[in-house]
């Protein structure tokens, strides 16, 4: 269904008018309008999504109470959280787009608003925007074939169509990798080939130091030519097992970034961008050293940016954006360009929320076709929960906990470690929690559960090295998730101390960690080889199966220091 913008906002208003709700309360037609707000400028057009992490369906998802910015980053975005989000871009509260962007009242919220995403629904404002912006291209980030049930099991066979349906045009990547290099080449030359480009400038073989995937592609929009650079995932092989790129090396690359840049403009590109996944903190600083992009635009942290950061380096200024994750937000980039050069440009993050966009039809059939077969098993209930469910923040949320809980009671272990992963959907207190959302949590490709004897000082240098990742001064350090979360031991964090130094009064119950004690750990993901046991799956089902209606999870959470108002922290 395609609607230019003023006929969309018709519709609202007329919905409104003859009563219709939207979620569990009308939402003002005004108010719809205005979040749909986006018309067309200039003459290039870029429409972003990034870190879907295979969501096809709408969902509910719960913005960050934690991202803390430490030193110079410390109360800049995109590190901001509930209201001093809100107030830093000047968005009212308790409005529909304050819903999208924080975690403020988020269960009242989320039931008044209903759930955003839906690539059925994406795909509806994204034609209606094309349909403003003839030629607009659609870019998608990575951490596409990743993060579900349904993709694991086909594959990603199901994310692969719903790209191709959807109209992508660029994509680099992350979680990609992880299905191994083999079917990432299969694809690329099948399903993908004169359809959508892989770009990525910073993989090269292990041997001869040669591309891997082109590392931009030139594409003409309106009489421009428009360059698009791809940066996939640096840290791949040490984020995840080496084994699935074993022949490939990563990395930020600066010096050939800049060479590709120079390569692009010398053929002629009047517009230059970035569709990295480095994450918004690399983003920043490769932003500031790097000249001739005009954008970044961004994702691997998820943040949803409302307005992008201008930055300054040597050759000018350049742009950087990241749109959220999960399909629930829509970065639009018009530039207006004139005598080959970027005269002026307008940005907006459209958050999609399923009740206000109604469904494309071709996709919602394509959907539909992939879970068929798969639904007896996707939506078998395990348990229900009587409190709010969601990861996603520095440290643990409820569902973590959930998973650390079940991993100590039926390994028989002291403490729990989960990886700080940031993909996952939120679950509303009373909601049955099926095979599908446990596999939100958890659909990876190396899911082994595992469990060690590791002595207290062992433990806590894998809680400092975790730290240091996350809150190492300099973005280039910064090589992975949140922190890793952890259940049965409380612990101390000092995120401003020097590597090394972050972590202290480690303790289980009242008494301290003996460095020199051995003590049970369980865990999952491995990216160690030789890992053999249950996946992960199998031991979070054994204990919803056991319990059946869980109480609120007691979210363990460390005893942080240092860090008196920091806005990117709020006990929520």
């Amino acid at each position: 269904m395609d609607l230019s913008r003023r006929e969309f906002v018709g519709v609202l208003a007329a919905a409104a008018a003859a009563g219709m709700t939207f979620g569990h309360r009308a939402l003002a037609a005004a108010d719809a309008g205005a979040l749909y707000e986006a018309a067309a400028f200039g003459n290039v057009g870029l429409l972003h999504y990034t870190d879907c992490h295979s969501q096809l369906l709408p969902i509910h998802f719960r913005e960050p109470s934690q991202n803390l910015g430490i030193g110079s980053a410390r109360g800049k975005p995109p590190h901001l959280v509930g209201e001093a989000l809100l107030k830093f871009y000047g968005i009212a509260p308790g409005t529909a787009e304050a819903h999208a962007l924080s975690c403020i009242d988020f269960v009242d919220a989320a039931r008044r608003y209903g759930k955003v995403g839906g690539f059925a629904h994406l795909s509806t404002l994204v034609k209606r925007l094309r349909a403003e912006r003839p030629g607009a291209l659609l870019l998608d980030g990575g951490d596409t074939w990743q993060g579900s049930a349904l993709s694991l099991w086909t594959g990603a066979q199901d994310m692969i169509e719903a790209q191709l349906a959807l109209g992508v045009d660029v994509m680099t990547g992350h979680w990609e990798f992880t299905y191994g290099a083999e079917r990432v080449q299969e694809v690329l030359a099948g399903p993908f080939k004169g359809s959508i480009d892989f770009v990525a400038q910073n993989v090269r073989t292990a041997d001869f130091d040669d591309e891997v995937f082109q590392p931009f592609t030139l594409r003409r929009v309106n009489g421009v030519d428009v360059a698009v650079i791809g940066q996939a995932f640096p840290y791949t092989p040490i984020a995840h097992p080496r084994r699935f790129v074993s022949e490939w090396t990563f990395g930020i690359q600066e010096d050939r970034l800049q060479q590709v840049v120079a390569d692009a403009r010398r053929a002629g590109a009047a517009v230059v961008v970035l569709l990295s996944h480095n994450g918004m903190d690399v983003d920043l600083k490769l932003a500031s050293r790097i000249t001739g992009l005009d954008a970044i635009m961004g994702g691997h942290t998820h943040d949803g940016m409302p307005r992008p950061v201008e930055v300054k380096n040597p050759g000018g200024r350049t742009l950087v954006t990241n749109a959220g994750s999960n399909g629930k937000f829509l970065g639009v980039l018009d530039f207006d360009v004139k005598d080959g050069k970027v005269r002026d440009y307008r940005y907006r993050l459209l958050p999609v929320f399923a009740n206000l966009l109604e469904p494309d039809r071709e996709m919602a059939a394509l959907i539909e076709r992939h879970r068929a077969p798969h639904r007896a098993r996707l939506e078998e209930e395990l348990a229900v929960c009587d409190g709010l469910l969601y990861r996603r923040g520095n440290f643990n949320g409820s569902f973590d906990q959930v998973i650390l809980d079940a991993l100590r009671e039926v390994k028989g272990a002291q403490i729990a470690f989960s990886p700080g992963f940031r993909w996952g959907t939120t679950l509303l207190p009373g909601t049955a929690i099926t095979r599908e959302h446990l596999m939100d949590q958890t659909a990876i490709t190396y899911p082994t559960a595992t469990v060690n004897e590791f002595t207290g000082a062992q433990i806590k240098a894998i809680l400092e090295d975790v730290c240091d990742n996350l809150f190492n001064p300099d973005p280039y350090y910064q090589q992975g998730g949140d922190m890793v979360r952890v259940g049965g031991m409380s612990y101390a964090c000092e995120p401003g101390a020097a590597s090394g130094k972050r972590i202290s009064d480690m303790r289980l119950g009242d008494e301290l960690v003996d460095a020199e004690r051995t003590y049970k750990v369980a865990g999952w993901a491995p990216v160690g080889d030789g890992a053999t046991g249950a996946p992960i799956w199998d031991v979070v089902e054994e204990y919803l199966r056991a319990h059946r209606t869980l109480a609120a999870p007691a979210v363990e959470q460390p005893r942080l220091i240092g860090q008196p108002d920091n806005p990117g922290w709020i006990d929520a």
